[in-house]
């Protein structure tokens, strides 16, 4: 009876470990995400339209299939 208390005891200890650390446990797979090729761009670095050709801020743009657009109207075309 003794080696079933302390593992009882050990378990409600990891569970408090793991509710601590946010409840979730590292990761060594890649992420389910898929990022774009420049995985470098801040939000701020101006991208190119590959259909117009016009200039904006990434945050600004539509990314498809890895490409950068500026507007519905040029994922469209």
């Amino acid at each position: 009876m003794g080696i079933a208390i302390k593992v009882i005891i050990l378990a409600i200890a990891a569970l408090m470990i793991y509710k601590l650390v946010g409840g979730q446990l590292p990761s060594i797979r890649k992420s389910k995400t898929k990022k774009s090729k420049d995985k470098h761009i801040d939000n701020d670095t101006l991208v190119e339209c590959v259909t117009c050709k016009t200039y904006v801020t990434a945050k600004d743009s539509f990314i498809v299939n890895g490409k950068y657009y500026c507007s519905k109207e040029c994922i469209e075309s």
